[in-house]
């Protein structure tokens, strides 16, 4: 769940992203898996939806390569882009889901973005 207040908008990166809608310092948490709010699914699990379901699923989440579950958050957080230059990062030594830490402090609407690779599954990365 995104620890900081955002919107939706148009995006130069993807269709369209997520915005901070407020000032937020570097090193400030940006997000955090919230259990009976955000979703973990296994690959069993995501196999056992309806179809389209289940690529809604992936479609909106990722496979974390930390613990090979599905994360799927359920507010703003799942429209975040990819960046290689991404101005949040995950800090998985203060929860195993990883942490979103802001790397230098982020204006009112600026795009939140991270690095796909550090999250997710390569091969899951090829398939999006």
């Amino acid at each position: 769940m995104l620890l900081v207040k955002t919107k939706l908008s148009a995006s130069s990166l993807h269709g369209f992203g997520v915005l901070a809608d407020e000032h937020i310092p570097a090193g400030a948490e940006v997000w955090r898996f919230q259990p009976g709010f955000d979703l973990e699914k296994t690959e069993e699990e995501i196999k056992s939806l309806p179809e389209l379901v289940g690529e809604w699923f992936k479609n909106f989440g990722y496979l974390d390569h930390h613990f090979n579950k599905y994360i799927l958050s359920f507010d703003n957080a799942r429209f975040i882009n990819h960046s290689e230059e991404p101005n949040v990062r995950p800090d998985y030594a203060k929860d195993s889901r990883g942490v979103g830490i802001a790397q230098r402090a982020i204006e009112p609407g600026e795009e939140l973005t991270i690095n796909y690779r550090e999250i997710e599954h390569l091969s899951y990365l090829d398939r999006r």
